[in-house]
């Protein structure tokens, strides 16, 4: 009898996983951020990356004026590629580049910039990653054109001539 009863118990525990499991291929798990396009940024506040100060949202992006917020780490190879792009951006085109390093070793971010040049009007610090998110970043690299404290434009991965050609539309 009661090894019927432990028979009867193991059987039940591996239905109701078998059902907790199946249950569960129904659901979608993956993460997708909200859409950012025509959002307004939050305000937030960072540290700099290259002085021992922070500085709010509010005194970086002004109305009338587009940036280029690029989201990058120098452990990122993606982001190491598109670097040369925000260099020759930079150097030709108007548009002020800021610089968000993601998750980084300080050390190694700052050898990042001193080693390929520095693209950024200014360099932030995301250390735990919690402004990439505000923005709804998913990647590296990421960047976003932002006007009049809103998100115009996402660009998902390295950009390259093609999106310079884009970004400078908006800064005209």
């Amino acid at each position: 009898m009661k090894k019927n009863f432990l028979i009867l118990g193991i059987v039940s525990v591996i239905f109701f996983f078998f059902i907790i499991f199946y249950l569960g291929l129904d659901k979608e798990n993956t993460y997708e951020p909200n859409i950012v396009v025509n959002k307004k940024i939050e305000t937030f506040t960072a540290e700099k990356l290259f002085e021992d100060s922070q500085v709010n949202s509010d005194k970086i992006f002004t109305e009338n004026k587009v940036y280029l917020l690029n989201i990058w780490a120098s452990w990122c190879l993606p982001c190491q590629k598109e670097h040369e792009f925000l260099m020759r951006l930079k150097n030709t085109h108007s548009v002020d580049i800021i610089g968000l390093n993601y998750k980084d070793k300080l050390s190694n971010a700052r050898k990042f910039i001193e080693e390929l040049g520095n693209p950024y009007e200014l360099s932030l610090r995301d250390k735990d990653g919690t402004i990439a998110i505000l923005f709804g970043a998913y990647g590296l690299p990421e960047t976003y054109v932002i006007k009049d404290k809103k998100i115009i434009k996402k660009y998902i991965g390295p950009i390259d001539n093609k999106s310079i050609k884009e970004i400078i539309t908006y800064t005209k």
